[in-house]
């Protein structure tokens, strides 16, 4: 059993990458890959970390014996619901669990968070690629959706990094037959995390029109177009975006064996009393 006011890596492994996962503080320092979601404190104090009280946070050092365990308890201290990862990054490590490289992660802003920005009206990619920012990179990501020949010169100024645009020299773009989200995926370090790559499938198929490679591709197309003409605005379409990839994601992670029909649900009937 894990110690008091303790998560198990195996646990919180289940619970990263969706919507109501707690947010993942990483106390280590000069790291060069983390847990997926986690975040980085610009200073030491807890106290002025910002996490309201009743929100869900784990704490993260190297083997979960040290600055993780007082962060926490100041945490609590605060009503907010603060754990140890039990064994640290060494555990979660050694569990084989999915990890991100932080060698190509954009340098963050005065604000802490990592600016991104594309051409506005987004379909495919440019939903999937900041859910999966969001979701394994830096759950506080900025987006900023703009005209197509204005990206670049809004990356300039805003110090904020280009996605999916074919321009020379933008790194987050097409490749050959990969589109960007493979692309993103591949340099985060996780291409041996297995539901992401049945969901990188999808998604390259939907958004470069190879409907033919899985069965969902064609889906995916169809509601990204539906959404993007349901939506005026380009964030509260990504708002609607975000549920629609943590739905595919957790099919892609542990629902693609079960069946749906008219009698898949229907309780079974016992054999009637002689």
């Amino acid at each position: 059993m894990p110690a008091p006011n303790a998560i198990i890596p195996d646990k919180l492994a289940r619970l990263i990458a969706s919507a109501s996962a707690p947010r993942v503080v990483d106390l280590r320092d000069g790291v060069a890959e983390c847990i997926p979601g986690s975040t980085f404190p610009a200073h030491p104090d807890p106290t002025g970390w910002g996490y309201a009280a009743g929100s869900a946070v784990v704490t993260v050092d190297a083997d979960g014996n040290g600055s993780a365990v007082a962060a926490a308890a100041i945490l609590r201290s605060e009503g907010v619901a603060a754990e140890v990862l039990e064994g640290g990054f060494a555990a979660w490590a050694a569990g084989a669990l999915p990890t991100v490289s932080l060698a190509h992660l954009p340098p963050r802003h005065v604000d802490g968070r990592t600016w991104w920005v594309t051409r506005a009206r987004p379909k495919v990619d440019r939903i999937a690629c900041p859910w999966l920012i969001r979701r394994f990179v830096d759950p506080e990501a900025r987006f900023l959706f703009v005209a197509p020949g204005e990206v670049l010169t809004v990356a300039t100024q805003q110090q904020a990094e280009p996605f999916d645009v074919a321009e020379e020299g933008v790194f987050w773009s097409h490749r050959g037959e990969r589109c960007t989200f493979d692309v993103m995926v591949e340099a985060f370090g996780l291409e041996k995390h297995e539901p992401l790559m049945r969901l990188a499938a999808i998604v390259r198929g939907a958004d470069t029109d190879r409907l033919d490679q899985v069965p969902e591709a064609a889906g995916l197309l169809a509601i990204s177009l539906g959404l993007s003409r349901i939506h005026s605005d380009d964030h509260v379409q990504l708002e609607a975006g975000m549920v629609v990839y943590d739905a595919l994601y957790r099919w892609c992670r542990d629902a693609q064996g079960e069946k749906h029909n008219w009698s898949s649900h229907q309780p079974s009937r016992g054999k009637a009393s002689a």
